[in-house]
């Protein structure tokens, strides 16, 4: 097997394409051929060292792919079966070896690349939108990087559940994305102050939750573009790390919650997992809900992969073919 994997943490320039042997599943595990593997920024993460683990390490969370083999004790999955995930360690690779608690199966007429592309910034999307803080007809929200994999995906959500979103976007081709997938209103914050577009748009009546993966830039003036008693969901930092915050400043803003999600507090049970993805899957299968692909690229290219992705260079998901 191929796999992409870093011997030391640091750039891009770390990931190497080195060969392993394949391995065999073992007692409750299956071995999947993977066809598509996504590119989050917790892959970066991972890289830089921000999330530390055992070196060597092949990078990659998310694919989509067909069962190869099975181990002993497996008995709801078969040879052929197509599976997507979003938790398995390792799926820069041309292999993994699976859970069946961490993969759910991928129905008929959804190719492998929109099923990688889905798993994680989909679920992503559903947990923040109908979890985190369950969106309401009639209630507005403020997304940051709105035409991102996760930004599209829970503009479309947040639209369907009758939600206002106000978008932020780096130029007008990603805010026209934003607004083909929702977004009623889009901030390019580049040119305009979010914190005084959001004040004038709403007439000085806030929103009710700010969704934010930027972090360190954008921490301080989300909080102040919300009601009282509204929630700063911040489910990432691509800035950086949000410096310590005195809790008295939510009390000052008006009784404000904060919080740091993860995927995978929202997804701790097999029946929470295929709960949300099978939603998901559903709406996809329908043309409910549209999943956009930046680009695909091999597996070779997992490093040209997380640099376009740390320059904010694409609207949408990007994805490995191994």
């Amino acid at each position: 097997m191929r796999v992409a994997q870093i011997e030391a943490y640091g750039g891009p320039e770390q990931i190497q394409i080195v060969e392993r042997p394949t391995p065999e599943p073992g007692p409750g595990e299956v071995r999947v051929r993977v066809e598509a593997a996504g590119v989050n920024f917790v892959d970066i993460y991972n890289r830089t060292g921000l999330y530390k683990s055992p070196l060597p390490r092949t990078l990659g969370k998310e694919g989509a792919g067909t069962v190869e083999a099975l181990g002993s004790s497996v008995s709801d999955l078969r040879v052929g079966d197509r599976l997507a995930w979003c938790s398995v360690s390792g799926s820069y690779a041309t292999h993994v070896i699976a859970r069946p608690d961490d993969v759910v199966k991928v129905p008929d007429g959804i190719d492998v690349v929109c099923a990688a592309a889905l798993m994680l910034q989909g679920l992503t999307a559903h947990y923040l939108a109908r979890s985190t803080w369950r969106l309401e007809p009639g209630q507005r929200c403020l997304m940051h990087a709105a035409a991102g994999g996760v930004g599209l995906l829970f503009c479309q959500i947040a639209t369907k559940v009758g939600a206002e979103v106000i978008g932020t976007a780096s130029s007008e081709q990603k805010a026209r994305l934003a607004r083909e997938a929702g977004a009623t209103h889009v901030i390019d914050y580049l040119r305009q102050d979010f914190e005084e577009e959001v004040k004038r748009m709403t007439r000085g009546e806030l929103v009710d939750v700010v969704y934010d993966s930027v972090g360190k830039t954008t921490f301080d003036k989300s909080l102040r573009c919300l009601r009282p008693r509204g929630m700063l969901v911040a489910f990432g930092q691509s800035s950086g790390v949000v410096p310590p915050l005195d809790l008295r400043v939510l009390n000052d803003r008006g009784s404000l919650f904060v919080t740091r999600p993860s995927l995978r507090d929202y997804t701790r049970t097999r029946e929470e997992l295929s709960s949300r993805a099978g939603e998901l899957l559903d709406w996809v299968a329908k043309g409910e809900l549209s999943v956009r692909v930046h680009e695909v690229l091999p597996l070779d290219r997992a490093a040209d992969a997380q640099r376009m992705l740390e320059a904010r260079a694409t609207s949408g998901k990007l994805v490995l073919t191994p």
